[in-house]
């Protein structure tokens, strides 16, 4: 991990959140304030769940993987992550903290801006505030339809979900290679390691995708949709 500085200003960064894109010059000069890049390696965190929120966090370059750390050192695995996706606001108004650790599962870099300066452009733009309230209540229910999966759901059509998200959502292509393991993708699916196993190898075997070490490739999606509707 090692700061760096490859955006002089926010208004001159292509790979910022949406989100900011209605901000005027003089609140982009505000958040621009106090801001910092930093570099991660694969493996190490960006973001540590129970630390205090001093910062918001936006991926410029990388992927991640954000999570629940559980008790037992078990995980809750929520999402697959790239670039331009603000993540720290659920702490932002409530108890100050980070909620869910985030790790860098490849080279990433990470922009992170002051939470004070956040909330001042928030209040000085109502437009902006909306459609930052919006992008969180967009991630509130997504993770509530996560839950209905993993609470309701028989492991086949849990794991049918997470690799129609993958191919659908964060690689949009019936080939993909994923670049977590099969303990997160078990953690992924409320699973143990050797369920996630058994079910990738009765999937593969009815002809639902075909699997080669971290190579997906989906042969039929209708029948996985399928699979997660009635599973």
């Amino acid at each position: 991990m090692r700061n760096i500085n490859i955006c002089e200003s926010c208004e001159d960064c292509c790979s910022k959140s949406e989100l900011f894109k209605i901000l005027s010059k003089a609140e982009t000069d505000i958040l621009n304030s106090e801001r910092y890049e930093v570099h991660f390696r694969a493996g190490e965190n960006i973001v540590k769940q129970g630390t205090i929120l001093t910062h918001l966090t936006n991926i410029v370059k990388g992927f991640a993987k954000v999570y629940i750390e559980g008790h037992g050192n078990k995980n809750l695995l929520l999402d697959l992550t790239g670039p331009n996706i603000l993540f720290g606001g659920q702490g932002l108004f409530s108890d100050g903290r980070n909620h869910y650790t985030i790790t860098a599962l490849e080279e990433s870099i990470v922009c992170f801006i002051n939470t004070e300066n956040f909330k001042a452009v928030l209040r000085s733009n109502t437009d902006f505030a909306e459609k930052y309230f919006s992008h969180l209540n967009h991630r509130t229910i997504f993770v509530y339809n996560k839950l209905i999966g993993l609470t309701q759901k028989q492991m086949h059509g849990r794991m049918a979900d997470a690799l129609i998200y993958m191919s659908d959502k964060v690689y949009k292509s019936l080939d993909f290679e994923i670049p977590i393991g099969r303990q997160d993708l078990a953690d992924m699916t409320a699973m143990s390691k050797d369920s996630a196993i058994r079910i990738l190898k009765e999937l593969e075997k009815d002809g639902f995708a075909n699997f080669d070490g971290k190579k997906v490739s989906i042969k039929n999606m209708e029948g996985l949709c399928n699979l997660s509707e009635n599973g």
